[in-house]
């Protein structure tokens, strides 16, 4: 079984940074990717930047630009560092592995960006 935890979020104004963590732990293997994804009130969780195997990587088009996924393979940890964040940025972020074995979710860190 595979335990994803997240770390990282907070509040933060229109503009700032944040940067935030996931760590994965328990039966890892072959992992294909590590991302992220978020959930606003009332909307849809989202894609919001996923790193592959190979290292490729994709993001949303709202956060091109803006945002950069990371990850240190001896630490099975993925990170997102946040710059420019706006108001409509405020969600819940999610970190998702997928692996052979199936997909795993964090349990979710809050990220509001307010003045």
């Amino acid at each position: 079984q595979v335990q994803l935890v997240e770390s990282g979020g907070g509040l933060v104004q229109p503009g700032g940074s944040l940067r935030l963590s996931c760590a994965a732990s328990g039966s890892i293997f072959s992992i294909s990717a590590m991302g992220w994804y978020r959930q606003a009130p009332g909307k849809q969780r989202e894609l919001v930047a996923v790193i592959f195997s190979g290292g490729s990587t994709n993001y949303a088009d709202s956060v091109k630009g803006r945002f950069t996924i990371s990850r240190d393979n001896g630490k099975n940890t993925v990170y997102l560092q946040m710059n420019s964040l706006k108001p409509e940025d405020t969600a819940v972020y999610f970190c998702n592995l997928r692996s052979v074995v199936g997909t795993t979710w964090g349990q979710g860190t809050q990220v509001t960006v307010s003045s």
